[in-house]
């Protein structure tokens, strides 16, 4: 009877450790919907977009589908995207060429063909004359936390990993203020003020959001808020869809989206109670 090796048993048995170790849990939580930077190839085009024409407070957000369509793929927006940004009303549906979008109408001809910025956060494309249009997803990294590497202590013979966790998770509190009172918070524009209103409520986190009546902000109406929380010094929007909009205090008391990406993103409490 051939004997097999003690060396080859442990190499067996330690491989099969290591795929168990490292096999994916199916129950486990989905990762959140961010990618990188641009997606890269066309999986990662679908999902909330913010349209906007340079050097203007001109803006639509705008969902594109996945879904095959007359005229390339689907897209949605609200009917206020149209009187907003004229060019919408020929945008009949998207592709993916050449690694960059393209809004094209209804015979598939393109209306705006996009390219990278050097930054890799905005798509940027020529309009009429001198116009451009920015493009720029709402679910990239840039939209989240920043992280910084933060060095730990080498065990005996091995050497520190680099474990990247974010900036303000190494306080047990929140190290930039205190939490956003519940409340009435009107949203500001870079140039409009009081575009919509929105009531933080006050219940065990997540609690609830409520979009008042007569908002005018077709973006934060398409992104639909339905929750919100403090954590680690942010106050983050949580989307019907799971999508996230992350905002930081700000000296006059305020709270802006980080980091300044898009167009601006500004919170101020409003109710009588607000001092």
């Amino acid at each position: 009877m051939n004997r097999i090796p003690l060396t080859l048993i442990l190499a067996l048995l330690t491989g099969s450790a290591a795929a168990q170790e490292t096999a994916p849990d199916p129950e486990a939580a989905p990762q959140a919907p961010f990618v990188a930077s641009l997606p890269a190839d066309i999986a990662g085009v679908p999902g909330t977009w913010d349209l906007s024409r340079d050097g203007s407070t001109r803006r639509c957000v705008m969902t594109l589908s996945g879904e095959s369509g007359p005229a390339g793929r689907r897209l949605s927006f609200p009917a206020g995207c149209r009187r907003a940004l004229p060019i919408l009303s020929g945008v009949a549906g998207w592709l993916f060429t050449d690694g960059n979008i393209r809004l094209v109408d209804k015979d598939v001809r393109p209306v705006l063909q996009f390219t990278r910025r050097a930054d890799a956060r905005s798509l940027v494309a020529p309009g009429a004359g001198d116009e451009s249009f920015s493009l720029v997803p709402l679910q990239i990294i840039a939209m989240m936390p920043p992280t910084e590497a933060v060095p730990t202590s080498p065990g005996a013979g091995s050497a520190a990993p680099d474990t990247r966790v974010p900036v303000a998770a190494r306080a047990e509190t929140g190290a930039t203020g205190d939490a956003p009172r519940p409340g009435t918070y009107a949203l500001d524009r870079f140039r409009e003020q009081d575009v919509c209103r929105i009531e933080l409520t006050e219940a065990a986190p997540p609690a609830p959001v409520r979009i008042l009546d007569a908002c005018r902000d077709s973006g934060l109406s398409v992104f639909d808020p339905v929750s919100w929380r403090f954590d680690k010094g942010r106050l983050t929007l949580i989307a019907r869809r799971g999508h996230v909009v992350s905002l930081v205090p700000t000296e006059d008391g305020r709270w802006r989206r980080d980091p300044e990406v898009g167009t601006t993103f500004i919170l101020r409490r409003v109710d009588a109670a607000a001092p």
